[in-house]
């Protein structure tokens, strides 16, 4: 039983509002991947004295107050109610356990958490998949933090494997080559310009997108209402980053350049593959950005710090992306996918539309109320085609109580998109997971045609050199 604390409340933030109302319900799903099976884990004593006292709101449910004010209230935690260990029929095949796996997955992704408990979930996967000898998933409902929020925390219960008296570490986040002083007097005033076109064209671009334009209905998009409660897939795949910083090399780009390229473009060949007239239908991708001025991850001691740059919360916003056109000239020449896509985030880098975004949601939602908010934030993922998040992780490998994390990955659920795209980086390789709808979107065919797009941008990359 989970029993009201009187004593320790604390304000839910704006976003965390708007994430858990009548009209959005988000979660986090995060999957931490095994060498070995899962043997002895003491996962009871794990989350009671590692997970729990990470952040107050892993014991805490929301609650209005007399005011309607939503609150953070703690509860005793029953952890039987939190911690599953879901049982499949016993011997049967990798390939069978692997399907027995991510429909677990992509079915508990989709239930409500209930609002009386503390509104996380963690489920101990103990069979082998094509990836793994055991798997760990936990559920974590958005308004509890961002990604960059949980990852932290979900990192302070891990350690490095070949020495867990080391402190994990991660790519550098800094930019490559600080421009010449004699350059910048002319650069800056440039800039300045450029910024200010940027940030009026870019924010009244994404006011219209969010309030009036939707994008075409497209084989990524149904455009149906009520997409967030229909059946999804959830699946992933493998990029190595050596290769990509090969073709960042070669193409004088950036790492997210070349990401966001092959995203786009495998995206643009399968819709082509689908129905050839979508090629170039107009389409966008709303990417979530952190807004933190931070490079790296921060403990969660310094997290739980408010006026830290990098504190815990909702610190997100998100940015109206067109996804490129294919055309006769892209198709033959795929580094051309490649750099529109850097041209277009340069362009964006440039604008200040993100900060003006997060001020017109403190307005709206001083002025019309955190439902009216969440409605407008629905409505803008309904009329985008794909939701993009990315988050990085470390270096070297990690391990849980002696257990070898083999990889990582998450991916969001709740949402009114038909596809969303999440990202990760793990020891020299970057994780793209895919959640679709099901029986609209075909994922196999996604995946291959991503595939297909890395292979012919490497190979272009390499010929082009």
């Amino acid at each position: 039983m989970e029993h009201l604390n009187e004593e320790q409340v604390e304000p839910v933030s704006p976003m965390g509002q708007y994430f858990n109302s009548s009209v959005l319900c988000i979660y986090i799903i995060g999957v931490l991947e095994f060498e070995v099976p899962i043997d002895d884990l003491q996962t009871f004593a794990l989350v009671k004295d590692v997970l729990l006292p990470i952040n107050p709101r892993f014991s805490s449910v929301m609650v209005q107050d007399k005011d309607g004010e939503k609150l953070w209230k703690q509860v005793d935690v029953n952890l039987k109610d939190h911690v599953h260990f879901p049982i499949f029929p016993e011997g049967k095949t990798v390939e069978s356990y692997d399907k027995d796996f991510h429909d677990y997955l992509s079915s508990i992704a989709m239930e409500q958490l209930p609002q009386s408990r503390p509104l996380w979930e963690i489920h101990i996967i103990n069979y082998p998949t094509n990836d793994a000898s055991s798997s760990v998933i936990f559920k974590l409902h958005h308004a509890l933090g961002d990604g960059y929020s949980l990852v932290g925390a979900l990192l302070s219960c891990l350690q490095r494997a070949d020495d867990p008296s080391l402190p994990l570490s991660f790519p550098s986040l800094k930019p490559s080559k600080p421009e010449s002083s004699t350059k910048n007097i002319w650069r800056r005033f440039s800039c300045m310009l450029s910024s200010a076109f940027n940030t009026v064209s870019d924010f009244g671009w994404s006011i219209l997108k969010s309030s009036i334009i939707s994008d075409d209905k497209t084989p990524i998009r149904s455009g149906d209402e009520g997409t967030e409660f229909r059946p999804i897939s959830i699946s992933c795949m493998e990029f190595s980053i050596d290769h990509i910083k090969d073709i960042k090399s070669r193409l004088g780009v950036t790492v997210n350049d070349v990401i966001t390229g092959i995203v786009f473009y495998g995206t643009r060949l399968y819709m082509q593959e689908m129905d050839f007239k979508s090629k170039t239908a107009d389409s966008t991708a709303l990417v979530l950005l952190n807004t933190r001025n931070i490079e790296g991850y921060q403990s969660v001691n310094d997290m739980l710090n408010t006026k830290a740059k990098g504190s815990w919360g909702n610190k997100i916003s998100f940015l109206h992306v067109p996804i490129p056109k294919l055309n006769q000239d892209k198709i033959s020449n795929p580094l051309e996918f490649i750099l529109d896509c850097h041209n277009i985030i340069k362009r964006k880098k440039q604008s200040l539309a993100v900060a003006l975004t997060g001020t017109l949601l403190v307005m709206e939602s001083k002025i019309r109320g955190q439902e009216a908010v969440a409605k407008h934030l629905r409505g803008t993922v309904a009329k985008s085609s794909a939701v993009i998040s990315s988050l990085v992780g470390p270096i070297q490998q990690m391990s849980l109580v002696n257990h070898p994390v083999k990889g990582l990955y998450f991916t969001l659920a709740g949402g009114a998109e038909s596809l969303a795209i999440s990202i990760m980086s793990y020891v020299g390789v970057l994780r793209v997971t895919l959640k679709t709808e099901k029986d609209f979107i075909d994922e196999q065919k996604l995946k291959s045609c991503m595939q297909s797009a890395f292979q012919m941008i490497l190979k272009a990359a390499t010929e082009n050199s």
